[in-house]
């Protein structure tokens, strides 16, 4: 798919990965729809211009993602693709040092936003690009990218709940892509590892100096910058579909 002219939600779209994507697609000429529960993304549409909408969406919410996605409709006449980067992370012991159990409330916030949210934009976005009218050469109508991570297949002590939400979402590719075909919609999913995002900034400076040694290399941790590369790429090239790739420098948690 070209990007050029074409119309794109980022969930997410405030910082970190979703709002080095949302600047990359708007540099090359696309229009962006900001899908964010953080009103940073006000400011960021108005600096990116009139190719640039925000709007405040919980992804959880079936009636604010519709409004994000009616949203690039009504002002752009169409949504082409879908670079979902909104999630949390939830982390927290099976058992604690007193063995009190996990909180099952806080491991369900983490489900219901990475996993079951990603599906909610999944749903509604497909619905969208369904009718739009196929391209040629190969009559594709719209592709959507997912975010995982790396631990989906590394998760660590104490990431249960993020770890199973990201297998989730990197185990719907495949089944997405393949029903989606008909439709002549992509479906693929990125799996980042450790990234500059505003994620990382409660972990304490040695901790993140730890983490980026440990990538094999480049012995840093990854910029968003990247990810946008990435996400644009797969948009770009059409044989991309129902694949998780990973874009983390080698790195597998201990």
């Amino acid at each position: 798919m070209q990007i050029s002219g074409k119309t794109f939600l980022v969930t997410g779209g405030s910082s970190g990965l979703g709002e080095a994507t949302a600047r990359r697609l708007i540099e090359q000429g696309a229009n962006v729809v900001i899908a964010d529960i953080n009103k940073a993304g006000i400011k960021l549409a108005a600096e990116l211009g009139a190719q640039a909408s925000f709007i405040v969406t919980d992804i959880t919410s079936e009636e604010d993602v519709q409004s994000a996605v009616n949203l690039a409709v009504d002002t752009f006449g169409a949504l082409n693709g879908v670079v979902h980067c909104a999630g949390i992370v939830v982390v927290q012991k099976l058992l604690d040092r007193d063995l009190n159990p996990a909180s099952l409330e806080l491991f369900t916030k983490g489900i219901n936003i990475n996993l079951i949210g990603t599906f909610n934009v999944n749903r509604l976005a497909a619905q969208a690009m369904a009718k739009n009218t196929p391209e040629a050469p190969d009559n594709e109508r719209g592709v959507i990218i997912n975010t995982a991570s790396i631990a989906a297949f590394d998760g660590q002590v104490g990431q249960a709940s993020y770890t199973a939400s990201k297998a989730g979402v990197a185990g719907m590719a495949l089944p997405l892509a393949r029903e989606l075909s008909r439709h002549g919609i992509r479906v693929m999913t990125l799996a980042p590892g450790v990234f500059e995002t505003p994620m990382m900034s409660d972990i304490p400076d040695e901790a993140v100096a730890a983490l980026g040694a440990a990538v094999p290399f480049p012995k840093r941790l990854g910029k968003p910058a990247e990810f946008a590369a990435m996400a644009c790429h797969i948009i770009e090239n059409t044989m991309l579909n129902g694949e998780v790739i990973r874009l983390d420098g080698a790195i597998r948690m201990a």
